[in-house]
Formats: C-alpha cells, sequence, structure tokens
C-alpha cells in the first residue's frame, strides 16, 4: 500500500492531503500550522499509516525548512522539488482551479506518478546553512551598496562632478573609499576653488591624515585645478551638505556590511572539504568561491553533471518534433538565480583576464568568435564551468572519504 503525501507550504501553515494507487482520498486535505506541537502530530499521524509513505513538498524559499526538517528527523521519507515540476505536472480538467487544497493533491498525484524517482531530503548541516543565510545577506546589502552609490554619484554630479573618478586608490578591507571620504568634506567645488591653493592644501593635508592616506604634494594643485574646470548646478546651501552627507553615511555603512559578510563567508566557507579545491580552479576568488559553495551545497547530492547543470538553470533544452530539430535552445532558468549571477561574473573573469592554458575560458573564446551572442556564450560557458567543478570536487571529496 502506497500512501501519497502532498504538502502545499505556505508561510505560517501548510496544506496536506494523503492519497492512495487509484485516486483513493485517505484524508481530505488539511491544514497545519507551523507550530511545534501541531508538526509532530503531523508526523505522528504520517507514521501510523499504513504501509509505505513518501512525502513531497515544494522548494518555497526558507518557509519548507521546519516542516521538511521536523519529518525527516520523525524517519519519514520527505522529498523536496523544484516548484516548476509541480507548476508543468498535468491537471486533466479544463478548468482553472488554485486553491492550496487543489495545490496539496496536486502534489500528491505527482507522488504517485514520480514514486520511484523521488529523491531523499537530507538537511544541509549546520556550516552550510550558516553559509548560504550569509550569502542571501551578502546580496542583500550589496543590492544596497550599488544603490547607494549610484544616489551619491548622482547626487554629487550636481555639486562635484566627477568626483568619483579623481582617485583611483583601491577600497580598504572595511570597504571604505578614498573618494567617498574626500567627497564628504569636500562636497562642493566651492569647497576646493573658493579658498585658494594654500589653504586647500592646508585641508587636504589634514584629510589624509584624519583618513590615514598617504600625501601627495602634488596632489592638492591638480585637484584645484581640476574643480575650476568644473560646473555646479547646485548652489553651495546646508540643505545639499545635509543630503551628500547622509548618502555617504549610507553607503558607508552598506559597504561595511558587506565586508564583514565577505570575510564571515571565506572564514566559514575555509572549514568545507572542498575549500581548496573550488578555491584553485581559475577565475574563483575570495568572494566567488564562498559564493559557490554556499548555493551548490554539497555536491554529493547530485547524481550526476547533468542534475548540477539543472540545479543552476544553464542546461539548454530540448526542442526536437519530427524532421525539425533545432541545434541551439534556450537554458532552463529554473534553478538558482543567485548561482548563476555568480556563474556569469566568473565568465566575466575569465574574459577579462584571458587565460589561454584554462579550459573554461578557450570554450568561451571559441563560442564568441563563432559569432554566438552574449547570453548564449555566457551560459555554455557556465555549463563547462560547473561540469568542471562538479568533477574536481567530486574527486576531492571521494579522496577525503578513501584516506578516512
Amino acid at each position: 500500500m502506497y500512501n501519497a503525501v502532498g504538502i502545499d507550504v505556505s508561510k505560517g501553515k501548510s496544506t496536506v492531503a494523503v492519497l492512495q494507487p487509484g485516486g483513493v482520498t485517505v484524508r481530505k486535505p488539511f491544514d497545519v500550522l507551523h507550530s511545534s506541537q501541531q508538526l509532530k502530530d503531523l508526523s505522528l499521524y504520517l507514521d501510523s499509516l499504513e504501509g509505505d509513505t513518501r512525502i513531497v513538498m515544494e522548494y518555497t524559499g526558507r518557509y519548507h525548512e521546519p516542516v521538511a526538517d521536523i519529518l525527516h528527523k520523525a524517519g519519514l521519507f520527505v522529498s523536496v522539488v523544484n516548484p516548476h515540476l509541480i507548476k508543468n505536472f498535468g491537471n486533466n480538467t479544463l478548468r482553472k482551479v488554485k486553491s492550496d487544497p487543489a495545490d496539496a493533491k496536486k502534489i500528491a498525484r505527482y507522488t504517485l506518478d514520480n514514486w520511484a524517482e523521488l529523491r531523499q531530503y537530507s538537511c544541509m548541516d549546520n556550516t552550510r546553512t550558516q553559509l548560504k543565510t550569509l550569502n542571501s545577506q551578502f546580496s542583500f546589502f550589496m543590492k544596497q551598496k550599488v544603490a547607494a552609490k549610484a544616489n551619491l554619484i548622482a547626487l554629487l554630479d550636481n555639486t562635484y562632478p566627477g568626483v568619483n573618478k579623481l582617485f583611483n586608490s583601491p577600497a580598504r578591507d572595511d570597504g571604505s573609499e578614498k573618494w567617498v571620504d574626500y567627497a564628504y568634506s569636500f562636497w562642493h567645488v566651492d569647497c576646493v576653488r573658493k579658498i585658494g591653493l594654500k589653504a586647500f592644501t592646508k585641508r587636504y593635508k589634514a584629510f589624509c591624515k584624519k583618513h590615514h592616506y598617504i600625501f601627495q604634494p602634488s596632489k592638492p594643485e591638480e585637484l584645484s585645478q581640476a574643480a575650476k574646470e568644473l560646473v555646479a548646478v547646485f548652489p553651495k546651501e546646508k540643505t545639499y551638505k545635509m543630503l551628500i552627507q547622509q548618502s555617504i553615511q549610507q553607503l558607508n555603512l552598506a559597504s561595511q556590511h558587506v565586508e564583514q559578510l565577505r570575510k564571515e563567508m571565506e572564514q566559514l566557507a575555509s572549514t568545507l572539504p572542498e575549500y581548496s579545491t573550488v578555491m584553485g580552479i581559475y577565475g574563483v576568488g575570495k568572494t566567488y568561491g564562498p559564493q559557490l559553495i554556499a548555493e551548490i551545497g554539497d555536491v554529493s547530492r547530485f547524481t550526476h553533471r547533468e542534475a548540477l547543470t539543472a540545479f543552476a538553470g544553464v542546461d539548454p533544452g530540448v526542442d526536437e518534433s519530427g524532421q525539425h530539430k533545432s541545434k541551439s535552445n534556450r537554458a532552463s532558468k529554473v534553478g538558482s538565480a543567485r548561482l548563476r549571477k555568480t556563474l556569469f561574473q566568473i565568465m566575466t573573469t575569465l574574459l577579462q583576464n584571458a587565460p589561454e592554458d584554462d579550459p573554461v575560458y578557450r570554450f568561451l573564446d571559441k563560442k564568441r568568435s563563432e559569432g554566438k551572442p552574449y547570453y548564449v556564450y555566457m551560459t555554455a560557458g557556465a555549463n563547462k564551468f560547473l561540469r568542471i567543478y562538479y568533477g574536481k570536487v567530486k574527486e576531492c571529496l571521494r579522496n577525503l572519504e578513501q584516506e578516512k
């Protein structure tokens, strides 16, 4: 006797349906709150069912995790599947029905039809869970940093145009940048050109000392001459000074968060067995390496390379019918968006550095020279990169297992 349990997970509650082969309804769909007691009662009920029981739910952000974790720890077979698979699962009806009970029954029917192919859910270990959460926050604060920097430059274009291009010093470990610190003190061109070169030199030297920058004697004159050629739209008034300095404070705060998260991710990722192998792949640095490990997770959960490329959404589709056979198909794009973004950033690094001995770069360059569109050759390169990643990490984990 097979018991197919479909769980439609939402925030705070889930709807559960239990079906058996032949469309037999064991129990009508019912709601379960995500409280410890109700989830424990659900696990006891499902465990009491006679026969083989398998539970399927969709990936729903983080909402499904407490449900899957409790049921898995109760010794039940739990499988968490991509929502795209459930969405494309056929409905034998012309009516469009969208409700939690209907979705739970649809998931239960999917469970019956794919009984033999279901893969058991495995809880990510604590380190990987922390790393993935950190990467989510890193992405959030990075978006804030980019938005804050764009907003600051837009404001400064009206008071000190091009100030962000006056310095080429790299960002510091805490995320601060010299041009940003400079703009906080000299937010308007009149702060430079209206006080005279001697007074500005004195102020600029004090600025360098305060922020621990190297003072270059020729720089004040260079900045003073450049300021004389600039045209400010906004006058030098307190309102604009307040707006610019507040924007700088916001940017610096976002930059600090980003750098703290970057360091924490690197430290956490370095404790995982595949860290050195991943960091040894060309194009993977201290930022992209931990992001890859965070989003891919444990490689051993993928049965083959194609499973990993499908998870990332960079696998090409198949379009064949009769005499028609398409040679170029769109990528599925149904996997992790953050993973795809990281892969594209790595592909960009490869194209910028052009390492001739790297197989992924040679593949990218070949596709590009053939006249393939940007998105096509970048996706193809990401696919090849993941295949190599899978092989190297899989071999690393296998060797570590043999050494034990």
